[in-house]
C-alpha cells in the first residue's frame, strides 16, 4: 500500500512534513504522492472534523433507510448516483439487509429536512418506501470523541 495513504486513513491529522518523518520520505515526496493520489481519484480533499453542538445554528442531521425497486440494466447504481446528487446529501451507501441504500442528509432545520424526504427522495421512482432517523446528539465523529461537557467520571448517587 502507498504509504502516503496509510498514513492518511492511520494518522489522518498529520502534517505532511510529520507524514514524511513517519514514512522516512522527504516532504517533497509525499507532496507527490498525495498529487498521485488525488489523480487517480483515491485522496478527494482534507475535510474538518467539527463539534457542531457547539454552535448556535447547527444543521439538523438524519440517516434515512430507503428501499428500492432495482431497475433493468442498472441496478441499484442509478439510484444511488441520482439521489447523492442532492445538495442535502452529505453520504449515500448501499447496502445488505433490510434495505437498500442508506443515505446521510443535513438539512437548516427538521422541516427542512422532513421537505427533503417527502417532496425529493420518496417522489423518485421505484423508491419503495424510507425510514428517517434524526440524529440527536453525536458522542463521536470520524474517529473523534466529542466532549458534549456532561462527562460522568465519578458514580451516580444513589437516593434513599
Amino acid at each position: 500500500m502507498n504509504p502516503v495513504l496509510k498514513l492518511l486513513i492511520d494518522g489522518g491529522s498529520l502534517t505532511t512534513s510529520q507524514m514524511a518523518k513517519v514514512a522516512g520520505l522527504t516532504e517533497a515526496e509525499v507532496n507527490q504522492h498525495l498529487e498521485q493520489l488525488k489523480k487517480d481519484q483515491i485522496f478527494l480533499g482534507w475535510r474538518p472534523v467539527l463539534d457542531l453542538s457547539r454552535e448556535a445554528a447547527a444543521a439538523v442531521r438524519a440517516v434515512i433507510e430507503v428501499k428500492v425497486t432495482p431497475e433493468r440494466g442498472g441496478g441499484f447504481n442509478r439510484f444511488a448516483e441520482r439521489i447523492a446528487r442532492f445538495d442535502e446529501v452529505e453520504s449515500c451507501y448501499l447496502m445488505s439487509g433490510g434495505y437498500d441504500l442508506l443515505v446521510f442528509v443535513r438539512g437548516g432545520s427538521l422541516q427542512k429536512v422532513a421537505s427533503f424526504v417527502s417532496e425529493k427522495l420518496s417522489t423518485i421512482e421505484g423508491v419503495l418506501s424510507t425510514s428517517t432517523h434524526f440524529m440527536l446528539r453525536c458522542y463521536k465523529e470520524q474517529g473523534f470523541l466529542l466532549d458534549g461537557g456532561e462527562a460522568q467520571t465519578t458514580r451516580l448517587n444513589v437516593a434513599p
